[in-house]
């Protein structure tokens, strides 16, 4: 492999607020050799996820962040090329944390199966990968969801949004999301089966659109966007109501702190509960995860949607498009062939 090109995307500098593509770096190197008990894989898509944002700025937090003049870092699946780890033959397709960047070496103990028969190679970055058992853990175990109940999700058409609604209908509840244009509603409606689709850009008064969809209350309100929908789920939500929040992306690219929601004193006599969570904490419920989404796909009642960049050089391009909703489903890059080998 070492007359072929590796190329990478490195972390050049921090953005202050928005990041733009100044911020990146894309670089070729040679194609890595694996040493002893390493593996190359020649990766077929990386993601690119909301959650990277937080990576790009110098404090501490729950995971570490990205070095200036590094190679940056996140989901990818691609196929063993070579191994000499008797763990991992050539072929095998396999899901990682070596993204952005066409070739990945590794000793293998980052990786996860993922076999094309299944869902296509693409889908192990979110419906069946980090995004969809973020939706799992944090709808069933944060939010403690129980079978009939109303459930408000934000980002609803999104990577982790799409599989709450979903998840939530198979348990036989009512589902109200919100989007940020009719074709993303539409999708909602028509495709994963919501019960009330929002546009919020073009609804007004947002806790007034959510209150006439949900004119009994909220039980969960699944979280990832903050702000104005904040403040319309707790305007909204039931006695003991649970807001599981995977994240707020309403404020990822702030530079000065947001007000917070103004009517935060309704968890005193709702008696709410509001729990931030991490998927990473969660990775034991993964087995049941795929175990239960495979029998939902199965069923007709998983569906996913994906917005795909070609080359490699897109990825910050994809990036920054998840901040002003350029997405539809999930944002992956395709860096090389589904079938390497």
């Amino acid at each position: 492999m070492s007359n072929q090109t590796n190329r990478e995307i490195l972390f050049k500098s921090r953005p202050a607020g928005m990041p733009s593509a100044a911020n990146f770096e894309l670089v070729e190197r040679p194609v890595p050799t694996p040493g002893p008990g390493e593996v190359l894989v020649r990766n077929s898509y990386m993601s690119v996820d909301p959650y990277m944002r937080g990576r790009m700025t110098d404090r501490a937090s729950y995971v570490d962040g990205f070095k200036i003049g590094e190679v940056l870092s996140g989901g990818a699946v691609g196929q063993v090329v070579a191994s000499n780890n008797p763990k991992f033959k050539v072929g095998d397709h396999v899901s990682h944390f070596g993204g952005w960047r066409e070739w990945y070496v590794s000793t293998g103990a980052d990786f996860q199966p993922a076999d094309p028969k299944i869902v296509p190679l693409s889908a192990y970055l979110g419906t069946f990968g980090m995004p969809g058992l973020t939706a799992y853990a944090g709808l069933l175990k944060v939010g403690e969801l129980k079978d009939g109940e109303t459930v408000f999700v934000s980002a609803a058409s999104g990577a982790v949004g799409a599989v709450v609604c979903q998840i939530a209908k198979a348990k036989g509840c009512t589902v109200i999301g919100t989007a940020g244009s009719d074709a993303k509603c539409k999708w909602l409606k028509d495709v994963a089966k919501v019960d009330h689709a929002i546009n919020y850009k073009t609804a007004g008064d947002l806790t007034d659109a959510v209150r006439k969809a949900a004119p009994k209350g909220i039980d969960v309100y699944f979280d990832n966007v903050g702000g104005d929908h904040l403040d319309a789920a707790l305007a909204n939500m039931k006695l003991n109501g649970r807001i599981p929040v995977c994240g707020m992306i309403a404020q990822y690219n702030a530079t000065t702190p947001p007000p917070g929601p103004r009517n935060i004193i309704m968890v005193v006599p709702l008696r709410l509960t509001i729990k931030g969570f991490i998927v990473s904490d969660y990775g034991n419920l993964a087995p049941q995860f795929i175990a239960d989404m495979g029998k939902w796909a199965a069923e007709g009642k998983m569906k996913w949607q994906e917005t795909i960049k070609d080359g490699i050089e897109k990825a910050p391009e994809a990036f920054i498009g998840l901040f002003s909703g350029d997405n539809s489903g999930k944002m992956v890059v395709r860096v090389g062939p589904d079938k390497a080998v």
